[in-house]
């Protein structure tokens, strides 16, 4: 079985359009998690960081909802624009998205850079 250095769970779920909660598939939800999953591919990450579908993260409304582990960073409002932003400034250069950062996130203890991925350089 694969040993992943970071799973991202992208929120999926589906809920009538006129619902007050919102739903994070009616806003992109399964375009940012095909984003993402190609976005890892293009750069050879798709074996070390994976991307998954997620029910309900109990977040949407706060728009496409996504959560980084294993540091459970989570981020709101996310689009297919972000994909390429949060794949180099957190997967792997370790800098949160701040604009992106759900409120209320206390076990991050006011952190901004989580470890970085570490990539080997061909020399």
């Amino acid at each position: 079985m694969p040993s992943f250095e970071r799973h991202v769970f992208v929120c999926i779920n589906e809920r009538a359009a006129d619902h007050p909660r919102g739903s994070c598939k009616l806003r992109g939800g399964p375009e940012v998690r095909d984003a993402l999953k190609k976005e890892l591919t293009a750069r050879g990450l798709g074996s070390r960081i994976r991307a998954n579908n997620a029910g309900c993260l109990d977040q949407c409304e706060s728009g496409v909802t996504v959560v980084v582990y294993p540091e459970q960073v989570w981020y709101g409002h996310v689009t297919v624009a972000d994909v390429p932003e949060i794949v180099e400034r957190h997967l792997i250069g370790g800098e949160l998205v701040e604009r992106l950062l759900l409120p209320e996130q206390p076990h991050l203890g006011g952190a901004t850079r989580v470890v970085p991925l570490r990539i080997e350089r061909k020399t």
